[in-house]
């Protein structure tokens, strides 16, 4: 949280800018819980440093109004002197960080609640760290002191030799499943033999070429019959002379 001081001619107005720390970024930090009482409101004020007078009355007399008008100021908020939502908000959000940094540098047993409220027991831690560091015990947690309470909760947070907090007895722990047996790979499937390659069928052994028919022996061409020898033609028989 780093701030700085605008100072007018009779009071401090804070311009203190939360920015992000180990203690402020926590998410254990509650939401405002309530609108503040009169009373309650007029106690935040007066433990963040400003001149009020903690009564219940209404918050609309001037020394109240006044007050409330430099906090809006300070945190850049609608400058109207009425304690809205917004500007209750922001008020929860820095009693809160100052209760967060209380328990990291003191250590009270028990911590301070993180709450909206400076309680009697907030004062109380604020006295301590006061005298603890030399400081005037006012149990105010003004501008000089969260900022030097701040420092010293970043420092101890940061250090890693720091006592750590108790925590919980740890959870026995589990004991673990036993890794269940990887399933034997499964074997691989033997590569299929290859499968013979048929044998190939024998080539049909070709039917030898029929033997060709002997061509039939052509039959002797028959010798021509002779023609029959014409008879000879018989000598007529001489005609017989006639007798005289």
């Amino acid at each position: 949280m780093w701030c700085g001081l605008g100072k007018s001619s009779t009071t401090i107005a804070i311009t203190c800018l939360v920015a992000a720390s180990v203690v402020i970024s926590s998410p254990g930090f509650a939401a405002r819980q309530r609108n503040y009482t009169p009373e309650e409101f007029r106690a935040v004020l007066r433990g963040l440093g400003y001149n009020v007078k903690v009564t219940n009355t209404p918050l609309t007399d001037e020394e109240t109004k006044k007050a409330i008008s430099e906090f809006q100021k300070g945190y850049k908020l609608t400058v109207d002197g009425k304690a809205g939502p917004k500007t209750q908000d922001f008020a929860a959000n820095i009693i809160q960080i100052l209760q967060g940094n209380l328990n990291a540098v003191l250590k009270p047993n028990p911590p301070l609640p993180r709450d909206q409220f400076y309680s009697s027991r907030t004062e109380e831690l604020v006295k301590e760290f006061q005298k603890n560091n030399q400081l005037q015990e006012t149990g105010i947690a003004n501008l000089a002191v969260r900022q030097k309470l701040n420092e010293a909760a970043k420092a101890i947070i940061g250090q890693p030799t720091a006592s750590p907090k108790p925590t919980a007895s740890p959870k026995p722990t589990a004991t673990p499943k036993p890794t269940a047996t990887p399933k034997p790979t499964a074997t691989p499937k033997p590569t299929a033999s290859p499968k013979p390659t048929a044998t190939p069928k024998p080539t049909a052994t070709p039917k030898p070429t029929a033997t060709p028919k002997p061509t039939a022996t052509p039959k002797p061409t028959v010798t021509p019959t002779p023609t029959a020898t014409p008879k000879p033609t018989v000598t007529p028989t001489p005609t017989a002379t006639p007798t005289l």
